[in-house]
């Protein structure tokens, strides 16, 4: 459609839509729309036929339009094929002079083949009836034989080298460009075996007909540029590395629990029942959003988590932690259980905003009071460092190995 049709298009809505409205009648408003759209995609499959007609597009596609049937559609599909291939120059190397090689190889090798077949029948012929130069068509028989035989394995490694190009080429249309590709797939685009497709994978890229090309540890991908064998490699050392820290984490696990094991039972009980109420608090983290509130979670999951390890290692402070158990976490938990509720809510009015704003103050002044209580359970540690700090100074003074002992 020309630039004037789809303005005058566009000035007809314009003017329905403008008459309905100073009228204020809107009955009729669907209808005239419709009928305008009609109106315009008739002119449009109009104008394009015209223009096909003009441009030789059904000799382009068949005179039904199908694609089917046309050979410059054809003639496009496999300059496609070879434009995908051209898509990442040196990413394949060119196959043309090892396939024509593979054919003289064939002809040549099945041409003696059977060049020499005949004279070495001739030959086993005279080694059964010749009486004494029977020995003579023996070694005649044995000498063409192996020429024979030689001819026959070097046509059939032409033969292999045509299939094998033939396979390769398969394989690059298959990619279609993609820097990747799963083996199954091509193994079943190819009908062939899994087992087949790796053989002949492996062989190519020995032969650098992948110029680039790589498989993967479990031999399950075809990976055909260096800049995406790196990004698997990248991937591989970020799953090994996470694959080690899950199995330090278990390790740590499995020797904090064997740790616990030892532990008085009352102890133990106090222990897991505060691991149970740290995945509360992580689970209602998870549960709501905004960074802030996330920050006052997260700040106060560390702080639990550090009393209940400091509890583990110090068992004699269990007695120093009843109000935690009792009553601070299980509040706290109530109060996250209610935020969370109340930022779930469609709508943010004034009372659900102030339930909110009085919860955030309040994870703050709890957040406080668990970091005085950490505090408070190293106070021994504290007392023993400056009972030992002040014997090392008086002993340091006694030897004069201190400033004011070198004075005196």
């Amino acid at each position: 459609m020309a630039n004037h049709d789809w303005e005058k298009f566009g000035e007809d809505i314009k003017k329905v839509v403008q008459d309905a409205i100073d009228s204020q009648d809107f009955d009729k408003l669907n209808q005239t729309i419709t009928n305008t759209i009609t109106n315009a995609a008739d002119a449009i499959a109009k104008n394009m036929k015209n223009t096909g007609n003009k441009s030789g597009y059904r000799q382009e596609y068949g005179p039904d339009c199908s694609q089917a049937y046309s050979p410059r559609y054809q003639e496009r599909k496999e300059q496609q094929v070879y434009d995908t291939r051209k898509s990442r120059p040196g990413l394949y190397r060119g196959t043309g002079y090892t396939r024509a090689g593979g054919l003289a190889l064939a002809i040549t090798g099945i041409t003696m083949g059977v060049v020499f077949l005949i004279p070495l029948l001739v030959f086993l012929v005279g080694a059964a009836s010749a009486g004494g130069y029977a020995a003579t068509f023996r070694i005649l028989s044995v000498v063409f034989f192996l020429l024979a035989t030689g001819s026959f394995v070097m046509g059939g490694c032409g033969v292999s080298m045509v299939g094998r190009v033939k396979r390769f080429r398969e394989y690059v249309s298959i990619l279609a460009g993609r820097e990747y590709c799963n083996i199954k797939e091509l193994a079943e685009k190819s009908h062939q075996s899994v087992k087949a497709v790796v053989k002949d994978l492996n062989r190519m890229i020995v032969k650098k007909w992948f110029t680039q090309g790589y498989l993967d540890e479990q031999k399950t991908c075809l990976i055909t540029s260096r800049e995406m064998y790196d990004q698997y490699l990248q991937i591989q050392m970020n799953r090994k590395k996470m694959e080690q820290e899950e199995n330090a984490r278990r390790e740590e696990g499995a020797e904090r629990k064997a740790q616990i094991n030892k532990l008085p039972p009352q102890v133990q009980k106090i222990i897991d029942a505060g691991d149970e109420y740290i995945d509360k608090i992580r689970s209602c983290n998870d549960a709501i959003p905004g960074k802030e509130i996330s920050a006052k979670i997260s700040r106060m999951e560390l702080l639990v988590d550090k009393i209940f390890d400091r509890v583990e290692q110090n068992p004699e402070c269990v007695d120093d932690i009843r109000k935690l158990m009792d009553y601070y976490l299980p509040t706290t938990i109530k109060l996250l259980n209610a935020y969370e509720e109340l930022d779930a809510q469609p709508v943010d009015g004034e009372n659900i905003r102030a339930s909110k704003a009085e919860i955030e103050a309040t994870l703050d002044t709890l957040n406080v009071a668990f970091e005085k209580l950490l505090d408070s359970l190293f106070q021994d540690t504290a007392w023993d460092v400056s009972s030992d700090i002040s014997v090392l100074n008086t002993m340091l003074a006694q030897e004069g190995l201190t400033e004011d002992g070198m004075r005196r």
